[in-house]
């Protein structure tokens, strides 16, 4: 088949999964209740999901998990995770568990020779199983709403959840193949099977640093110890712990070794950030020159208790909640300020196993009565932190908010 030919065929099939998925939610979004404005619950629009998530987009799937839900278990379950499709393979909008059967999945680029792979050749090969905070690069997007609204769904605390993927590393299966990656690859496009909504629209891609990819990457086929739902990328998904979700690919199908970053809409038009900070409000147009991409996660912390708004009666309240990075540096400390940030208390802070994981953490702390704000930063031994001002990062996109977290409580207690 020539290049002309395979290019046809790769429109065609995508124009038919575009109509696919047109299907798959016309039936999908008539299950289950509607919220008060007609919004499809998230268990009506994604089989096996909780119906009290929030629901913000009913067509690609965008669902955030409520903080109390979030904060009722260490790894956060199937059922409670937020979801978060740019595109939408058809027949995945579902928990259930995707089943390997005959998925394969390409090497090429910058290779010796390239390699297609059966998914179920992985699972004969060593499994390594990572815990890791899986975090859309739009969490917490609403609070740059404090300047100049960013665009995009407002997501609060809920695009995120902490699970623990497991699968065979791809340093790993190169070595098993006997792969020979040449000098020039400097990094990995990954390419998942969904297709666009829209006929002519960019397909999905993400680029990744290769010395990255050879020392944190998975090819996972299970989450939570059992196989990957298919809604969150089952039955394979690349996984780089620390980088933030969108770069971890679902539906994996193919990974090309290449010496620059992908050109790809989705790469360089959206997931960056400004290299310089710029004026809340202002134009910015991405480029690979004047942006970085959506990789390493900033670090982070989250009040889970008390909410904010909640009335304690307590004199004495306990604060608690999780802090997290790219797992690159070990977080020092978290600190917690009741006088706006004059002072600062440092927390019981937990070590989970994986650096990438969440950090539990809490706090008993003496309130006055009245309205109190409680904030909460982390820190990490590269001295990196959390600004009050999370806003000196605005970008069109609220991408990467990492200020700190507060909530204000109102204390009844004399």
């Amino acid at each position: 088949m020539t290049a002309i030919e395979l290019h046809q065929r790769r429109r065609f099939l995508q124009q038919g999964s575009a109509l696919a998925v047109s299907a798959t939610l016309s039936s999908q979004l008539s299950l289950g209740e509607e919220t008060s404005k007609g919004t499809p619950t998230a268990d009506g629009f994604i089989r096996g999901k909780d119906k009290r998530l929030i629901v913000h987009n009913a067509k690609v799937g965008e669902i955030e998990t409520p903080l109390t839900l979030l904060r009722e278990k260490g790894l956060t379950p199937k059922e409670l995770l937020f979801v978060r499709n740019n595109q939408v393979l058809p027949e995945t909008l579902t928990t259930e568990g995707a089943e390997v059967g005959d998925w394969q999945f390409e090497l090429a680029g910058l290779l010796d020779k390239p390699r297609t792979v059966r998914a179920a050749d992985l699972a004969k090969l060593p499994q390594e199983e990572v815990e890791l905070v899986l975090q859309c690069s739009g969490n917490g997007r609403a609070n740059f709403a404090k300047t100049v609204k960013a665009e995009g769904v407002q997501w609060k605390h809920g695009a995120m959840g902490n699970v623990a993927f497991k699968g065979v590393r791809l340093k790993t299966l190169l070595d098993h193949l006997g792969v020979n990656i040449e000098p020039e690859a400097k990094f990995i496009a990954a390419e998942g099977k969904d297709s666009p909504a829209k006929s002519g629209d960019a397909d999905f891609e993400h680029s990744i640093r290769l010395a990255d990819a050879l020392d944190r990457s998975i090819l996972a086929l299970n989450m939570n110890g059992e196989a990957i739902p298919k809604v969150h990328g089952g039955p394979l998904r690349l996984i780089t712990p620390g980088y933030y979700a969108t770069m971890n690919v679902k539906w994996l199908s193919r990974l090309r070794f290449e010496a620059q970053e992908s050109t790809n809409h989705h790469h360089v038009g959206r997931y960056r950030t400004p290299l310089k900070p710029i004026a809340p409000g202002s134009k910015f147009t991405s480029t690979l020159e004047n942006s970085e991409p959506n990789w390493n996660m900033r670090i982070k912390s989250a009040i889970f208790a008390p909410l904010e708004g909640e009335k304690v009666s307590a004199k004495k309240v306990e604060v608690r909640g999780v802090a997290w990075n790219d797992g690159t540096a070990k977080i020092e400390a978290v600190e917690i300020s009741t006088d706006g940030g004059s002072s600062w208390r440092q927390v019981e802070l937990q070590r989970p196993k994986s650096p990438y994981a969440w950090h539990p953490w809490r706090l008993a702390v003496e309130l006055p009565k009245g309205s109190q704000t409680i904030l909460a930063r982390a820190v990490d031994a590269l001295g990196r932190s959390q600004p009050l001002d999370g806003s000196i990062a605005w970008n069109p996109a609220g991408y990467a908010w990492n200020g700190v977290d507060s909530v204000t409580v109102v204390v009844d207690s004399a």
